[in-house]
C-alpha cells in the first residue's frame, strides 16, 4: 500500500529522548575535555575532536556501539515508526546528529529498515579504529548561505531536495522535530503538510512566536505516547479510505545501508 505521505524525523530528542552526542561524551568519560573545548569550537569539529580523545583513552568504535545500544528508546516512538512504516508511510530521517550514532541506534531497534533514507553529517571509522565525525555541508567547499541554520547543515535545503524529488512529488509532508535547527525546513513546508514540534522546545517557542510565517498545520507533542497518537491520526487523516495495520505487518525489515557521500553530503539509502 503506497500512501501519498513524507514522514521526515528529527533523530536526537525526537525519535530518541536524549541527545546522542551528549550520552556518548558523558558515559564514555570525555566530559572534562568537552568542557574545555566547548568555547572555542563549533559543534561539528567539535565531536569529531571527541571521538578523538576517546580514541586516545583507549575507545573502540564498538565500546561506542555498546554506549549507544545501552540507551533508552520509548516503545510508544518504535510503534508509530513501526505503524507509519507498514502503513506505507515513506520515513526518512534529517539529523544534525551523525550516521554511526543514528544507524546504530535503529538498527539496535529493529527500526532502521522502516527509513527509506538518513541525512546526516557523514561519519566513517578510519584505518586506525577511530570514528571520524564531518560535516554535511562542509563550511569551506560548500557553504549553504541560510542565516537560520548552523554552518554545517540546513535541514530547510534537504527538505527542499527532497520535496523536488519524483517519488516524494505532490505528497504531502509531516515534519517532526524539537530543535532550533528543525525551523527552517518547517518553513519549507507547504499547505497540506504538518509540522509536530515538540512542545516547550526550541523550535515550538518560534512556531508559537509567530505562527503566520507556517504554511503548515502545527500539532505540538510532549511525549512518546503523544507522538505516536498525533502521528497516526494524521497519517490515518491522509489516507483514503484509513488502512487497518495487523500486527505481523509491524516488523520493519533490517538492512545494512552502503553510505554514499557526495561530496561532504551523505544521504544513506536503506533498502527495504
Amino acid at each position: 500500500m503506497a500512501a501519498a505521505l513524507v514522514v521526515v524525523f528529527d533523530f536526537d530528542k525526537t525519535i530518541i529522548e536524549w541527545d546522542s552526542d551528549n550520552w556518548v561524551v558523558t558515559k564514555l568519560g570525555a566530559t572534562d575535555a568537552f568542557n574545555r573545548l566547548r568555547p572555542t569550537m563549533s559543534w561539528t569539529p567539535l565531536m569529531d575532536r571527541m571521538m578523538g580523545e576517546l580514541h586516545e583513552q583507549g575507545k573502540s568504535a564498538e565500546d561506542i556501539r555498546q554506549c549507544l545500544r545501552s540507551a533508552p528508546l520509548d516503545a510508544h516512538v518504535i510503534s508509530a515508526i513501526r505503524t507509519a512504516s507498514a502503513l506505507g508511510c515513506d520515513l526518512k530521517v534529517v539529523s544534525d546528529a551523525n550516521a554511526f550514532f543514528i544507524e546504530t541506534v535503529l538498527e539496535h531497534h529493529g527500526i532502521l529498515g522502516c527509513f527509506s533514507e538518513i541525512n546526516t553529517n557523514p561519519a566513517r571509522v578510519d584505518s586506525d579504529g577511530r570514528l571520524r565525525i564531518s560535516p554535511f555541508h562542509d563550511p569551506a567547499s560548500s557553504p549553504h548561505g541560510c542565516s537560520l541554520c548552523p554552518e554545517n547543515m540546513c535541514k530547510g535545503k534537504i527538505i527542499e531536495r527532497i520535496q523536488a524529488t519524483d517519488s516524494a512529488k505532490n505528497k504531502h509532508f509531516i515534519y517532526i522535530g524539537d530543535g532550533k535547527g528543525d525551523y527552517c525546513p518547517s518553513l519549507k513546508l507547504r499547505e497540506g503538510d504538518y509540522v509536530m514540534p515538540k512542545e516547550n522546545y526550541p523550535l515550538w517557542n518560534l512556531i508559537t512566536s509567530n505562527k503566520q510565517l507556517l504554511k503548515a498545520e502545527v500539532h505540538a507533542w510532549n511525549t512518546g505516547e503523544g507522538l505516536e497518537r498525533i502521528l497516526l491520526q494524521l497519517v490515518n487523516k491522509l489516507i483514503t479510505p484509513p488502512a487497518q495495520v495487523t500486527q505481523v505487518d509491524y516488523k520493519c525489515e533490517i538492512s545494512n545501508p552502503v553510505s554514499k557521500e557526495v561530496g561532504h553530503h551523505q544521504t544513506l539509502p536503506v533498502p527495504n
